[in-house]
């Protein structure tokens, strides 16, 4: 209540988020959150491949009814981005403005995922509504908590594979993100998470969604507790039903300072929270750290070791032949993405790092080094069954040798970088920048820590690990 309360003295109303791919658990978490003054909005975007969606909104009234209206509307082109675009972002706005709706629950598609949207809902601007002011969905919302909801059984299966959604029936035929991505991004994202134990095996996937034995449940908590440390957990089981206390309690749970849609960039600590660094059920927090800039060859090879036996890492790479632009790593599972991570304050103008974040000059006067400044790689992973010191090694061969530091920038120069520039179709899914803003461009933190893992973007270097292809 004190968050409502001061939300609503800046005249916002509150958002709470909810996500992941078992949609039943979705669902039930987004009803439980139904108490009076609630809209509950949730998009069936199954058919978006068609340029169709599906909305209903469920709202509460004070005397306990509720009102449940489905519509479907036509979309201007049968992408996600659109989605969002053209309904969820206006509807947000719409729904602020009722006088009956003190808080809006929005039970994302499993197709959805929250942080890109966090990120429209305060950049993307909606214009040509009647009666309001053009601007973004955030001049009217604010995300009160977004809540992961996943499957016992099934998501650590998801989160470590290498399956694209297209393949696994969970997209349309031309999304190739991978599964691994929204997995990952429901957990790491949420800052409070709901575990569905279905006994009978239900769920996700019926085939195989049984309810995970002892070791496996306890492996999946320690992953868990290591890629978002800070979320509270709660179980749905199927002798406790979810309902409005609980879900109280749980946003009730979140500490401060948990993220509530804040979107953090390749600058930002990479170690969120304060994970277990002591191993548990074979899942380990693996950190690696070097003052020396990678060699570009061996790093494209090195890589390949975040991709068997690691649900997640993301860092920071100083690359010898790139002096001026760090790269930003991020994997999911099978899936990896490296792109630009934004200017080196070492290679910066006097009045770009003036203008830079005080936490980002402050970390880096910690470790200013004499002639390379604040060029640093740091790599933060989060494996499971995978050997945390083969992973350390791997990554140690790949940076400059003495021999090859002695060289110097000027040889460093002539170094073969495979990491070059490639390209992406510009519409395929909604984390298309350019088709998600309409023209404006997304701060580049942003941009880098939520972009499709499944390919590079245009102007950007990297590499499409998906099908593993070193050509």
């Amino acid at each position: 209540m004190g968050v409502c309360s001061v939300t609503r003295l800046v005249n916002k109303t509150p958002l709470v988020i909810v996500t992941g791919f078992d949609r039943g658990a979705t669902i039930r978490s987004a009803e439980a959150l139904a108490v009076p003054g609630t809209a509950v909005v949730h998009h069936d975007l199954s058919l978006v491949g068609v340029g169709t969606i599906v909305r209903t909104v469920s709202t509460t009234d004070f005397n306990g009814h509720t009102d449940s209206r489905t519509t479907q509307s036509a979309l201007d082109h049968g992408c996600l981005s659109c989605a969002m675009r053209e309904d969820v972002l206006p509807l947000l706005r719409a729904l602020h403005r009722r006088g009956n709706v003190d808080r809006i629950v929005l039970a994302l598609d499993p197709a959805l995922e929250p942080e890109p949207l966090s990120w429209a809902i305060s950049n993307v601007v909606v214009a040509d509504v009647p009666g309001q002011v053009d601007g973004p969905a955030g001049l009217d919302v604010q995300i009160d908590a977004v809540i992961g909801c996943i499957h016992e059984g099934t998501w650590l299966e998801d989160a470590t594979g290498d399956r694209i959604l297209a393949e696994d029936d969970r997209g349309s035929t031309e999304d190739e993100r991978t599964v691994a991505q929204l997995a990952v991004g429901h957990v790491d994202f949420a800052d409070a998470l709901v575990v569905h134990r279905d006994e009978t095996g239900g769920g996700a996937r019926p085939s195989d969604g049984q309810a995970a034995d002892g070791w496996s449940a306890a492996k999946l908590f320690a992953v868990l507790k290591r890629l978002n440390p800070t979320a509270p957990i709660i179980m749905e089981l199927p002798q406790r039903q979810l309902g409005p206390t609980i879900m109280r309690n749980l946003i009730a749970s979140i500490p401060d300072g948990a993220r509530r849609g804040e979107i953090t960039g390749p600058h930002d600590p990479l170690l969120r929270g304060q994970p277990p660094l002591t191993p548990d059920c074979g899942v380990n927090v693996v950190e690696f750290e070097s003052d020396r800039p990678f060699h570009p060859e061996r790093l494209h090879d090195a890589i390949d070791v975040l991709l068997d036996g690691v649900v997640a890492a993301r860092g920071r790479l100083w690359l010898a032949t790139q002096p001026d632009e760090a790269l930003w790593l991020e994997s999911a599972g099978g899936g990896l993405r490296i792109a630009t991570g934004g200017t080196w304050l070492a290679a910066m103008t006097d009045d770009q790092v003036a203008a830079s974040d005080p936490e980002r000059l402050a970390m880096a006067s910690l470790r200013w080094h004499p002639l390379y400044g604040d060029r640093s790689s740091s790599i933060v992973a989060v494996s499971v069954e995978a050997d945390p010191n083969r992973i350390r090694r791997t990554l140690q061969a790949a940076v400059l040798t003495d021999e090859e530091l002695a060289a110097g920038q000027s040889g460093w120069h002539g170094l073969s970088d495979p990491f070059g520039v490639t390209h992406a179709d510009p519409c395929d899914d909604m984390l298309d920048e350019r088709a998600l803003l309409e023209g404006t461009e997304p701060p580049s933190e942003w941009f880098l820590e939520v972009q499709d893992l499944a390919g590079p973007k245009p102007d950007n270097p990297g590499k499409n690990p998906e099908r593993e292809d070193k050509s």
